[in-house]
C-alpha cells in the first residue's frame, strides 16, 4: 500500500470509528468459528481502530458451543447463526451436531441449534468457555444448515440424510421453548431428467430414509433428485401469507412452502419450484418480504461453481407463475465464463441493496435491487476486493449488515488450521473495507451482528 492510500485508510478508520462511538451503543459481530467450533464476539469499534487491523485484537470472547468431549477435545460444528428478536440470545446452528471435526470426515450428522447468551458470549472473562451455552436443541434430522425464527418456533433447512451428504429433504419445525420437534415438510423429490430411488412422499413406514446408492460426497452424478435445502427465509406475499423459500443445493432450484400449510400440519406444503443458474446456498429476503435473492453457488452434480445471484418476486413465485426469477445478476465478474461460487447473501436494512461474498474471486459484490429488478446495467454497483494479512486467499462466505446499514460484516479463510479465519468490515458509503479482523475460527461461514447498550 503506497503512503497515499495508507492515509485514505487511516481517514476512513477515524472517521467509521467516531461514527459508532457517537451512536453510544456497543455493536458486535458474531462470527461462527466453524471448524473451530466457537463463536467469535468482535467488537465493532475496536475493529475499527487503525491500531487493531490485521490483528485479532478486537475479538473480545471465544465461546464454545458445546461442552469439551471427556478427553478435553473441543466439539462441534458452528455453521450458521441468528439472534433473537430482543438481541439477547444466540442460536447457533451445529451443521453435525457436537462432533469432532478432525475425526468426523463425513456429511449427514444429526444437526443441534445452541441456544447462547449473548450478554455472556460478549464478555471476555468468558473466553474459551462454554458459560454462555444454556442447552442444545435437536434440529429434528441430518446436515443442518439454514435457520429462521417464527414467534415460538425454529425453522430448519437439513441438507443432507444419515452419513450422506446427498438424500435430504426436510424442513424441520422445533419448538423455541421446549426443542420438541412439532412438524416436518418433506419436499418433493426428483427433477427433470433424474432417475430417483423409491422414496415416498411424504415418508410413509417400513420406507426408511435413502440409503446408497444415494451419493456420500458431492461432487456425484447421481446427484439432482433430492433437494439438500441448504439456506432458508421467510418472505411475505400481497394476498397477506408467509411464504418459506429453500435453496436447493441438489436440485439447483428454490422451493416455495405455504407456511400457513405448513403450520396446519400438512407435510407437502410445497407449491413451486423455481430453477436457477447452480446449486444455491444462502438465500435472503429483502426487509419487505416481496423479495428474494438466491446465491448460486454450485452444483452438487457436476461441481461446475455459479457466479450468478436469482432475484425472486415472490408473488409471483407464490402463484407458480412463469418468470418468478425476475433478474439474474452476474456478480464478482465481467465474464459469464469465470466462477465466483457466491455464499450468503444479505439485505441492507433499507431493502436497497444487496451485499454478496464471492468465495472464488475473493470479492464482495454490492448490487442495487431496484436496478435488477429493472434491468438496467450496472446493477453490481460495487465489487470491493478482500484480502488476508497473512497473503492466503480471502475465500468470503458470511454476510451481514449493521442495523443503521453503515457497514457490511463478511466473514471468510479457507479450511486449514485453526486461527485462519478473517472477518472484514466494509463501509457501505466509502465502499471500502474498514477493518480486517485476523484469528477468527478455521472455515468460517454464517455471521451476525448485535447491538448492546454500555
Amino acid at each position: 500500500m503506497n503512503p497515499r492510500t495508507a492515509a485514505i485508510a487511516l481517514v476512513l478508520l477515524a472517521t467509521a470509528g467516531n461514527d459508532v462511538l457517537a451512536e453510544g451503543r456497543r455493536t458486535f459481530i458474531l462470527a461462527t468459528g466453524r471448524r473451530d467450533p466457537r463463536i467469535f464476539a468482535i467488537d465493532l469499534r475496536e475493529a475499527l481502530d487503525a491500531r487493531n487491523q490485521g490483528t485479532p485484537n478486537a475479538i473480545v470472547a471465544r465461546s464454545k458451543v458445546a461442552l469439551d468431549r471427556l478427553d478435553g477435545k473441543r466439539v462441534g460444528d458452528s455453521a450458521n447463526i441468528v439472534v433473537s428478536e430482543d438481541g439477547k440470545t444466540a442460536f447457533v446452528v451445529n451443521h453435525h451436531g457436537s462432533i469432532d471435526n478432525d475425526e468426523f470426515l463425513q456429511h449427514g450428522g444429526r444437526g443441534n441449534i445452541a441456544v447462547m447468551d449473548v450478554a455472556q458470549m460478549t464478555r471476555q472473562k468468558n473466553d474459551d468457555t462454554a458459560n454462555a451455552l444454556e442447552r442444545h436443541l435437536d434440529a429434528g434430522s441430518f446436515g443442518a444448515v439454514g435457520i429462521d425464527l417464527l414467534p415460538d418456533l425454529f425453522v430448519i433447512g437439513t441438507a443432507e440424510s444419515h452419513l450422506t451428504e446427498d438424500g435430504g429433504n426436510r424442513i424441520t419445525f422445533v419448538d423455541r421453548r421446549t426443542g420438541s420437534l412439532r412438524g416436518q415438510v418433506e419436499l418433493a423429490v426428483g427433477r427433470p431428467g433424474v432417475t430417483c430411488p423409491d422414496f415416498p412422499v411424504p415418508f410413509v413406514s417400513p420406507h426408511g430414509p435413502p440409503v446408497p446408492p444415494v451419493a456420500i460426497l458431492s461432487p456425484n452424478p447421481s446427484w439432482g433428485c433430492f433437494p439438500d435445502t441448504n439456506g432458508i427465509a421467510l418472505a411475505h406475499g400481497s394476498d397477506g401469507k408467509a411464504y418459506l423459500f429453500t435453496g436447493n443445493g441438489g436440485t439447483d432450484d428454490v422451493s416455495v412452502i405455504d407456511l400457513e400449510r405448513a403450520l396446519a400440519g400438512e407435510r407437502t406444503p410445497e407449491i413451486a419450484r423455481i430453477p436457477t443458474q447452480t446449486g444455491p446456498f444462502g438465500v435472503a429476503a429483502s426487509p419487505d418480504g416481496h423479495f428474494v435473492v438466491s446465491a448460486n453457488r454450485e452444483s452438487q452434480r457436476t461441481g461446475v461453481e455459479g457466479n450468478t445471484i436469482s432475484i425472486i418476486d415472490v408473488d409471483r413465485a407464490r402463484l407458480a407463475a412463469p418468470g418468478a426469477e425476475i433478474a439474474r445478476v452476474l456478480v464478482g465478474t465481467d465474464s459469464p465464463a469465470t466462477a465466483t461460487r457466491p455464499f450468503l447473501p444479505s439485505f441492507t436494512p433499507d431493502g436497497r441493496e444487496i451485499v454478496v461474498p464471492n468465495f472464488r474471486s475473493n470479492n464482495v459484490s454490492i448490487v442495487d435491487l431496484r436496478r435488477a429488478v429493472d434491468h438496467q446495467p450496472g446493477a453490481e454497483v460495487a465489487r470491493i476486493a478482500l484480502t488476508r494479512p497473512d497473503g492466503g486467499p480471502a475465500r468470503p462466505k458470511g454476510s451481514a449488515v449493521t442495523a443503521d446499514g453503515r457497514f457490511a460484516v463478511v466473514s471468510g479463510g479457507a479450511r486449514g488450521a485453526a486461527g485462519g479465519g478473517t472477518v472484514w468490515v466494509i463501509d457501505l458509503r466509502s465502499r471500502a473495507v474498514v477493518g480486517t479482523v485476523t484469528g477468527v475460527g478455521n472455515d468460517p461461514y454464517g455471521i451476525a451482528v448485535v447491538d448492546r447498550r454500555d
